[in-house]
């Protein structure tokens, strides 16, 4: 029977929100979205991720991250053991080193200057382990132009182009209503690092992972992006158009508003039949996706018209049942309302030992025989340092002296 390292390194999960990534060891050096995003992925399938934080007062932006009981440190850095590290002091590199010895992926989101300075950058970690992955999450790339820059998601949000295709036309520039660079970008990299780690199991070697807001932000323009790059189109502001394949939009109900998807000849005269517009089928300005495309504001206007006529939970119903894509535009209280979303189990309970239980977002993806779970809430500042230094063979007198020279 094959032997999985892991075991023999680590025994059972120190959290066992599932055994599927259970052999592997993350340090997560991360902060605010885009890396803990990135190590989520992993601390959920069960990979024991150590969190490395410095000790209260050392790091001038500690609070970056929002308040440790507040909603996004819960969710965030759920599943997740903790310890506390000054970095800056040679004593607590000696530590880390030990660490990174026995881990699989070193996770951090400084800009690239720092991991330089602090001895953790990829050249240096491989000397202490060579199967050892480093990911590393910034703004615009470890080298470049803007290598130094600060990176923000809404910054990235607007050098990506995506505000600019984001809005009505003419609005100027808007941003979306979430962190999307942040998270495509922590998104990437955890599959970067999956596939380095399957890459690993052939060559026996680890490499470096990056990804950058910036990069992630392009990368979710997809084939807005590929129009320009392909025909030097670029796309401008549609609101909640569709900018290529009419009628795709919201539509005012009598009660609040629908997507309504109808793109493509069969979508749309099954369409033009519910709302009993056959006569719209034989019109010269609608009679192709490139006409409807063209004259969407008139096409607009007659679907508002006869979507004001019955409620939203009416029309959605009528045009399922014929086929039509479609449905509600929910405010976020009426999503987690809704019996299919509460079907899927979008949102994980866990329980704090001071804030009691209350839910966060579950894993996005399903396995069916390892799936993820939410077992633990964000630990304490250090909760787990002690327990980690004495994995690591540190005497009880031995921590006591780290603890008094601030190095934990």
């Amino acid at each position: 029977m094959n032997k999985i390292p892991g075991q023999l390194k680590y025994g059972m999960p120190k959290i066992a929100a599932s055994t599927a990534l259970s052999r592997l060891r993350i340090l997560d050096l991360s902060r605010v979205r885009a890396g803990p995003t990135c190590v989520k992925q992993f601390a959920d399938f069960g990979a024991d991720v150590i969190k490395i934080e410095s000790p209260p007062g050392v790091d001038p932006n500690e609070a970056m991250g929002g308040p440790r009981e507040g909603p996004d440190m819960q969710n965030l850095h759920r599943n997740k053991r903790a310890m506390t590290l000054n970095l800056k002091l040679p004593e607590a590199r000696e530590v880390l080193a030990r660490l990174v010895k026995t881990a699989d992926v070193v996770v951090e989101n400084y800009r690239p200057d720092v991991k330089d300075r602090l001895g953790i950058d990829y050249k240096s970690l491989e000397k202490i382990n060579p199967r050892i992955i480093l990911a590393s999450i910034s703004g615009f790339g470890q080298d470049g132009p803007y290598r130094d820059r600060p990176g923000f998601d809404q910054v990235a949000q607007g050098m990506s182009g995506l505000m600019s295709v984001t809005g009505l036309p003419g609005q100027g520039p808007v941003r979306t209503g979430a962190a999307i660079a942040d998270m495509a970008a922590g998104l990437f990299a955890a599959l970067g690092v999956m596939t380095a780690l399957l890459e690993r199991e052939a060559s026996g070697r680890g490499q470096w992972v990056q990804s950058s807001l910036l990069q992630a932000g392009i990368a979710l323009l997809d084939f807005q992006a590929a129009r320009y790059l392909m025909k030097g189109e670029v796309p401008p502001q549609v609101g909640n158009d569709h900018p290529t394949s009419m009628p795709t939009s919201a539509y005012k109900t009598a009660d609040g508003y629908i997507n309504v998807a109808a793109s493509g000849e069969g979508m749309w005269k099954r369409l033009c039949n519910v709302i009993g517009r056959e006569d719209l089928i034989a019109r010269d300005e609608f009679k192709d996706n490139e006409r409807r495309a063209a004259n969407r504001a008139r096409l607009n206007a007659i679907l508002n018209e006869s979507f004001a006529t019955r409620t939203s939970e009416e029309w959605v119903a009528e045009l399922n049942r014929s086929g039509v894509p479609c449905g509600p535009i929910y405010r976020v209280d009426q999503v987690f309302a809704d019996p299919q979303v509460q079907h899927l189990g979008v949102a994980a309970a866990v329980e704090h030992p001071r804030l009691g239980r209350f839910n966060v977002l579950g894993q996005a993806v399903k396995l069916s025989r390892t799936p993820a779970s939410v077992k633990t809430p964000a630990p304490e500042l250090g909760q787990h340092t002690d327990e980690i230094l004495k994995e690591l063979n540190y005497a009880p007198g031995e921590i006591a002296r780290l603890r008094e020279r601030g190095v934990v």
